[in-house]
């Protein structure tokens, strides 16, 4: 359709996603291990949210954000794995522009989400070690609702600029999912309007959460290394030892991703790194909590003992 004077219409109605690179061969296998990750990301995730529902032990502030980041990654993995499962199963890499702005406003306020969810984790992680007198009062009921909504709602105000976008070709895209420096390069538009407007998102959305992460554990790492009993160090670090992983490996890949000069030559290791902070964060989430939480296994061998016991009676 051509873009006719003094009307906003397109010429481009839809995309095609490049995906992974040309490997016919591969994409059966690909398709099973993207299956495979989605399933147990979905499962484990959902397994999460329902325990820190359900069980009593686990209605505490951490876990609440906990439940919280859980279900955001249910989202996040929704968001782009259906779509990337579909391309590898039926070889069709096109995508509607409609689905691709959506795809892309979806997941760009999912993943300014989680990055102020994570800063929220970091602040009760803080409070709770070098501020344990005052945790109590501190992080009540009606903080963490504030909290938590505050980053629900902060991630899905972003990105609103992307409506304005105009498209006219080419519409081949080196990605596997609609990522907004890919989409911007195929804008026809005058970007030099929306570029300040992303270093700014960019900066309070990206930049600032992670230097409050940085600052709270700064000083959790402070505080727990002038604690005089080894016991209580690892008692102390063993708390947010889990959250920080996570925090670690989301902001290591992402800032790779973005910051990493976009040569040919290191295309294919952008969307490495790409999957490792949409597909694999996820994943790894669930099994980091679960494996390093004693409260959280302790919970999950409650409910398999109740659903033995349960069995047995009927």
């Amino acid at each position: 359709m051509e873009k006719e004077e003094g009307e906003n219409q397109t010429s481009i109605t839809e995309f095609i996603l490049l995906g992974l690179g040309d490997l016919p061969e591969l994409q059966i296998l690909l398709f099973l291990l993207f299956l495979v990750i989605y399933i147990a990301t979905m499962a484990g995730n959902t397994l999460i949210v329902a325990l820190v529902v359900t069980d009593q032990h686990l209605h505490t502030p951490m876990y609440f954000f906990l439940g919280n980041l859980s279900c955001l990654e249910t989202c996040y993995s929704s968001t782009i794995l259906p779509r990337l499962l579909a391309s590898l199963l039926t070889g069709d890499r096109t995508i509607s522009l409609g689905g691709c702005i959506t795809q892309l406003v979806l997941f760009g306020s999912l993943v300014t989400t989680e990055c102020y969810l994570l800063t929220v984790m970091s602040y009760d992680r803080y409070l709770a070690i070098c501020k344990p007198l005052h945790y109590g009062a501190l992080m009540n009921g009606r903080l963490c609702l504030q909290l938590a909504a505050g980053s629900w709602i902060s991630g899905f105000l972003a990105l609103c600029f992307t409506s304005e976008l105009i498209f006219c070709g080419p519409n081949e895209m080196d990605h596997f999912f609609c990522d907004l420096t890919p989409v911007l390069k195929l804008s026809c538009s005058d970007t030099s309007q929306i570029t300040p407007v992303i270093y700014i998102f960019s900066f309070l959305n990206l930049v600032l959460p992670f230097l409050l992460t940085l600052m709270s554990y700064v000083c959790v790492i402070s505080t727990i290394l002038n604690i005089p009993s080894t016991t209580g160090k690892q008692k102390a670090f063993s708390t947010c030892s889990s959250h920080l992983i996570v925090v670690t490996i989301f902001y290591g890949t992402v800032m790779i991703v973005y910051m990493l000069p976009k040569s040919n030559t290191l295309r294919a290791l952008n969307k490495v790194f790409s999957v490792c902070y949409t597909v694999l964060t996820p994943l790894a989430n669930p099994l980091i909590y679960s494996l390093r939480n004693r409260e959280v296994k302790e919970a999950l061998r409650n409910v398999v003992r109740r659903s033995v016991t349960l069995t047995r009676i009927s």
